[in-house]
């Protein structure tokens, strides 16, 4: 129920966010995440001309058992034709001192958020899709409690 108010209470906040193009959360129910379960996001582009940041977003807790999350994305056109594809790692806890990293709204609940394609103009306007995938050498993850994608137009500040 917790990870419930926190979502809706992000959902607000975020609502402001004229540059926001797109962000959805996929919450995990068991609170992990295995291997052999990739979560997409679908999208549509408008104005092709602009520039946009891509971001993934990890919500986890205290029982995540690693300093680092390897995800791999895939970005594909409404074609099914593969745009980008790239390995990503990031650190969720200090690897010296088990400090975690990431925003804390309650507790042991950190939030994420990873920046993989910069400034990227996409070929034409039209539906995507972004798949997220683990590749931690774990076949299942414990204490990864959501996952999510957001796509920003580029700002120059």
């Amino acid at each position: 129920m917790r990870i419930v108010i926190i979502f809706f209470l992000l959902g607000l906040l975020c609502s402001c966010d004229p540059d926001r193009l797109y962000e959805q959360n996929t919450e995990l129910e068991h609170r992990y995440w295995r291997a052999d379960e990739s979560i997409a996001f679908d999208f549509k582009i408008v104005d092709a001309s602009q520039p946009y940041n891509i971001y993934y977003n990890i919500r986890n807790s205290l029982e995540y058992p690693y300093a680092r999350l390897f995800i791999q994305y895939t970005l594909a056109d409404s074609s099914g034709m593969q745009v980008d594809k790239k390995l990503n790692a990031q650190f969720l806890f200090d690897q010296k001192t088990g400090k975690p990293f990431g925003h804390s709204g309650i507790g042991d609940i950190f939030d994420h958020q990873f920046l993989i394609m910069e400034k990227y103009t996409f070929k034409y306007p039209g539906k995507y899709q972004l798949m997220i995938e683990q590749y931690n050498r774990q076949d299942t993850l414990m204490g990864v409690l959501a996952v999510g994608a957001r796509i920003e137009r580029f700002t120059s500040k």
